[in-house]
C-alpha cells in the first residue's frame, strides 16, 4: 500500500469539508479551533501548490487521495 499524500489529521479535514462541513463544523467535531482546521487547509495548499480548497479537492481526487464514491 502507498503512503498516503496527507497526514492523517489533514486528510480527516479534508474529508470533512469534502462532505460540505464548514471550517467552524470541522473544528467543533476534531475538537480543534478553528485557526488549527485552517492551518491543516493551508499545509495541503502548499503541499500541492494551489490556491484554492477546490483546486485542491480536484488535485486531490486526480492523486488518488480521495475519490468521489
Amino acid at each position: 500500500m502507498e503512503k498516503s499524500f496527507l497526514t492523517a489529521r489533514e486528510r480527516k479535514v479534508f474529508d470533512l469539508l469534502i462532505k460540505g462541513k464548514t471550517t467552524k463544523e470541522v473544528a467543533n467535531i476534531l475538537l480543534i479551533s478553528e485557526a488549527t482546521v485552517r492551518s491543516h487547509v493551508s499545509n495541503v495548499l502548499k503541499k500541492l501548490n494551489v490556491k484554492e480548497r477546490a483546486q485542491a479537492v480536484y488535485e486531490l481526487i486526480r492523486l488518488g487521495e480521495f475519490s468521489l464514491q
